[in-house]
Parts: C-alpha cells; sequence; structure tokens
C-alpha cells in the first residue's frame, strides 16, 4: 500500500500561482502512473493531470493545458503540481493518486487509481 500526502494549497488571488506538492511513501512501492484530481462543492472528482513515474511523461485535462504543470522527483519520490494563472474555476480540494498501471490518456478516472491522498484545498478569490 502506498500513503501519499498532499501539500502546497491555500487562498491566491485571480492569476496568482501555486505549487502543490505529493510525497508518495509505503511498501511495495510499484508505482506506474501518478495524477492529479480535484472536486469542487458539489461536483464530481474531476481529473486535472497525470505523469508516468518513469518517463515523466504527462498529459493533462484541456482547461489546465498551458497553465499547469506536473512533474516528479524520482529520487524522492515526490510529484508536483505548479499552477499559473489561477482562476476562481479552479477552486477545489486537489488529490494526489497513484496506480500500479501506466497510462497515457488524459481522459483518467478516479476509479483507474488504487492509492489517493487526503486532499489539499485551493481557494483562487476574483
Amino acid at each position: 500500500q502506498v500513503q501519499l500526502v498532499e501539500s502546497g494549497g491555500g487562498l491566491v488571488q485571480d492569476g496568482g500561482s501555486l505549487k502543490l506538492s505529493c510525497a508518495a511513501s509505503g511498501r511495495n512501492f510499484n508505482i506506474r502512473t501518478m495524477a492529479w484530481f480535484r472536486q469542487a462543492p458539489g461536483k464530481e472528482r474531476e481529473f486535472v493531470s497525470a505523469i508516468t513515474w518513469s518517463s515523466g511523461r504527462t498529459v493533462y485535462t484541456d482547461s489546465v493545458k498551458g497553465r499547469f504543470t506536473s512533474s516528479r522527483d524520482n529520487a524522492q519520490n515526490i510529484m508536483y503540481l505548479q499552477m499559473n494563472s489561477l482562476k476562481p474555476v479552479d477552486t477545489s480540494v486537489y488529490y494526489c493518486a497513484a496506480a500500479r498501471i501506466t497510462y497515457y490518456s488524459n481522459n483518467l478516472l478516479p476509479g483507474n487509481f488504487d492509492s489517493w491522498g487526503q486532499g489539499t484545498q485551493v481557494t483562487v478569490s476574483s
């Protein structure tokens, strides 16, 4: 089982930036893909971005392309999400997730992932 812990959320103004981190740990560490999802109040959890653990290949949902950048540090088992040009519609709880399968799609669902963090709140004020 993999444990995931997110950090870096907070309150930022429209147009601002934040960088989220997701630290992975645990036995049987066999991650192939990590991802960011987000969930706003009253809405379903939606895919944001994913990165393959070995090659660092990334995919993004259309609404964040050009604004968000996902990266990872394999040595420290940390995934990052640099979020620039933030908008009020980006306000959500952001969750990181890990899977033991390599995915290259930008149409991933929560059910594709085995492990989840507790989430970190991102609030963008107008």
